[in-house]
């Protein structure tokens, strides 16, 4: 979605103190409830890459909450490791506990999780400086690893699409490629497989290679995933892989996946549309880990209770699909109308 940046409550840059690297808090929205979102961290150029970084990433929380009908807003974090600054244990510690001061100035209205580049460790590791934090270790009271309910939520996504597309919500016999092979789309493929799917794997890590030969998947190079001839294409890697370039180069019926911020801008949901490509929207795909974990962590559902509300997004999907045809828009504007509507 395109970025209106006087929309934000809050956008905080902070040097850290232990470790002298820059920070980045955005807060989209708290209408709904606390703003909620992860912690990413990545290599940028400097911060205001990092921040803009944040603030897309905080937008799309806070319509990702919406849509999906949880009384949270929309935050990120946002970590901007220097380009050519090792990571070393002691840094990465020291950033830490640096950003869980920061989440601790907000005072239980930003509630952070793991992102890119962190994960349930590294939660234990911010805690030590604010309780506002989610998606611990098992061991230590957490749910864990959000990779796993994410996956769910897509699947149903996945297959609802494929219902309303393709005619059955069945992935069997169908050619799917999974650009991606992180935590959520190693998930995929594993799962998309063993359902009887054709599926083609990618990434721009060639040690990912070895793994698709274990599961005895096909290989693509990365720049050749988006061209690829198939039923049904998962970005499940970075976030601007939908540009009017790749958009034009597509061989495929669904777009689907769970990578954030996938379109370059919010008028490529028009050219895929033009080209009889339906895409269904990534803050509407991706919210399972989110619905899972809160619902565990806040709301004290169990595994099973919170795997059914996961679910649910696959009748979201299939409501946005169903008026989308009726008023002939795309799949993008009926979930921003739908979240809209919730914001009030």
């Amino acid at each position: 979605m395109h970025v209106r940046f006087w929309e934000h409550e809050e956008l905080v840059v902070r040097q850290g103190s232990r470790s002298g690297i820059a920070l980045v808090v955005a807060v989209h929205s708290r209408v709904l409830g606390p703003a909620t979102g992860g912690c990413r961290l990545r290599r940028y150029p400097d911060w205001h890459a990092a921040a803009d970084d944040a603030l897309r990433l905080s937008q799309a929380m806070t319509y990702k909450c919406a849509a999906a009908g949880l009384p949270y807003g929309g935050a990120k974090s946002v970590i901007a490791l220097p380009e050519r600054t090792p990571l070393t244990d002691e840094l990465r510690e020291a950033i830490l506990e640096d950003l869980g001061d920061l989440i601790d100035s907000f005072d239980g209205a930003y509630l952070a999780g793991p992102d890119v580049g962190t994960g349930p460790l590294d939660m234990v590791v911010i805690r030590r400086r604010t309780p506002h934090v989610y998606c611990l270790p098992e061991s230590e009271g957490g749910t864990g690893s959000s990779s796993g309910p994410t996956a769910i939520g897509v699947l149903a996504a996945l297959r609802a699409g494929a219902a309303a597309v393709l005619g059955s919500a069945e992935v069997a016999g169908r050619r799917i490629v999974v650009s991606g092979l992180g935590s959520v789309g190693g998930i995929l493929a594993r799962t998309l497989a063993g359902s009887g799917a054709e599926v083609i794997v990618s990434d721009v890590d060639t040690r990912k290679r070895q793994m698709a030969a274990e599961l005895n998947l096909s290989w693509v190079e990365p720049e050749k995933a988006l061209s690829t001839p198939a039923d049904i294409v998962v970005p499940a890697a970075v976030g601007g892989v939908l540009s009017p370039d790749t958009v034009a180069r597509l061989d495929c019926a669904l777009v689907v996946g769970p990578a954030n911020n996938q379109l370059t801008d919010d008028a490529v949901a028009d050219l895929l549309a033009d080209r009889g490509i339906v895409w269904l929207p990534d803050f509407v795909v991706s919210a399972g880990g989110v619905i899972y974990t809160l619902s565990c962590e806040m709301d004290g559902l169990d595994h099973a209770g919170a795997v059914t509300r996961v679910e649910g997004i696959g009748e979201t999907v299939a409501r946005l699909l169903a008026s989308s045809h009726v008023n002939r828009t795309t799949p993008l504007r009926e979930a921003v109308a739908l979240a809209e509507r919730r914001l009030g």
